[in-house]
């Protein structure tokens, strides 16, 4: 007969809710069966009401379907939450239901576990030294002295900005270079799969400011258009030594943080230079605004919403009207998400794909402390987020594409 586990029922269900599962998701992935008195999903029921035993093996599957530690369910009582960091997110910019809120707490505290992992690795290596910039500003000194300093950082010019062949490519160049600086950069938009894709308008990027392995999160369902402003703006939080989840992008935030990284952002992929090319068009409607933003746009490789953020918070249009044009991109970009793709075959692998997510710089670490026997296959697959046999295709695939 299988040993029951005793532990208070009720952390089954802060379990299962704060992995953003509906009961019928969680008893599939715990392997529970239909019976001719009980549905799996009435069985996980009665499971966290304390009407049905909870056996070791069951609680085992529990670990890994909802991404909690053992000793955690043995808490007495569920824990308060601060899983988030701070939440710049206003009430009004945040969206999202229960489940996927939960699911971004979810990746938050995957995120964090990851982190501190890899700083581990760091010291071990005898490389982590805390870095200068992490906290080296603060919002007194202004958005434009954080401009310069993180510019300074990157050694990226506006001049190379411009020079970028597209925002891809843009996006490229600014991870690559804020990478070099020892920033961990992720795409990151699910837990593993579709199945668990948070949208862009619950979160739109968060930042980790730990001083010796600080990652930047940005959501990857977002389009990539906006990345770059995304990675700024976060790059922002890292500056000021501020962590925590941001949302969408728009004109008015109740978050004095956002609306200061919101500006950092905006200046550097918006310099002066491209400040003086910004028409004023205080009297023109929507349609105008986003006729006006498509050239400015591509010329500096940033996303429209970027040049509108801009021309609002110059006064150069009306809040009314940016508000109207910001609902115009997203529902611009929903439309674009719902047509269906035709695949050729021709597509990127799942691992290229992975590379891609984490970036060349948290790759090179995890490689080479396998090298040096300072990371296992199982430590080094939790911190990239793949299974232990996946690990070496991995990183080959890393060494050809380099």
């Amino acid at each position: 007969m299988a040993q029951a586990v005793h532990i208070n029922p009720g952390m089954m269900t802060w379990a299962r809710e704060t992995a953003g599962l509906s009961l019928e998701e969680a008893a599939e992935k715990l392997a529970l069966k239909n019976s001719a008195k009980q549905t799996a999903a009435d069985k996980l029921r009665s499971i966290e009401h304390g009407e049905r035993p909870l056996t070791d093996s069951l609680l085992q599957k529990a670990v890994t379907a909802y991404r909690r530690p053992l000793v955690s369910f043995y808490l007495p009582a569920p824990p308060q939450r601060g899983e988030r960091g701070e939440d710049f997110r206003t009430v009004s910019g945040t969206r999202g239901s229960a489940r996927e809120n939960a699911l971004l707490d979810t990746l938050v505290r995957d995120v964090k576990a990851r982190q501190q992992m890899l700083r581990e690795v760091l010291e071990d290596e005898d490389e982590g030294l805390p870095l200068p910039i992490v906290g080296s500003a603060t919002m007194k000194q202004g958005t434009q002295a954080v401009v310069s300093a993180i510019r300074a950082a990157l050694a990226i010019t506006p001049g190379e900005q411009k020079a970028a062949r597209d925002s891809v490519a843009l996006f490229t160049l600014l991870r690559a270079a804020a990478e070099k600086i020892g920033i961990y950069i992720l795409l990151l938009g699910d837990l593993g799969s579709h199945h668990s894709d948070i949208g862009e308008d619950v979160f739109r990027g968060f930042a980790l400011a730990d001083d010796v392995a600080p990652f930047v999160v940005i959501n990857d369902n977002d389009a990539a258009p906006a990345r770059a402003f995304t990675l700024m703006h976060e790059l922002a939080h890292i500056w000021i030594g501020a962590s925590g989840i941001s949302g969408p992008l728009g004109w008015t935030s109740e978050n004095s943080i956002e609306r200061f990284c919101n500006k950092v952002a905006g200046e550097f992929l918006l310099p002066n230079e491209a400040d003086a090319q910004l028409p004023d068009l205080d009297e023109a409607d929507a349609e105008t605004v986003i006729a006006a933003t498509a050239r400015i746009a591509e010329t500096w490789n940033v996303s429209q919403a970027v040049v509108t953020y801009r021309l609002v918070s110059m006064r150069k249009i009306s809040s009314e009207v940016a508000a109207a044009v910001f609902l115009i991109f997203a529902a611009r970009w929903r439309d674009q998400k719902k047509r269906p793709s035709t695949p050729d075959g021709g597509g990127p692998s799942y691992y290229m794909i992975r590379r891609h997510r984490l970036g060349n710089s948290l790759l090179n670490v995890v490689r080479r402390a396998l090298q040096g026997e300072i990371l296992t296959h199982t430590r080094a697959a939790k911190i990239l987020g793949v299974r232990p046999t996946s690990v070496d295709l991995l990183l080959q695939e890393r060494s050809h594409a380099a």
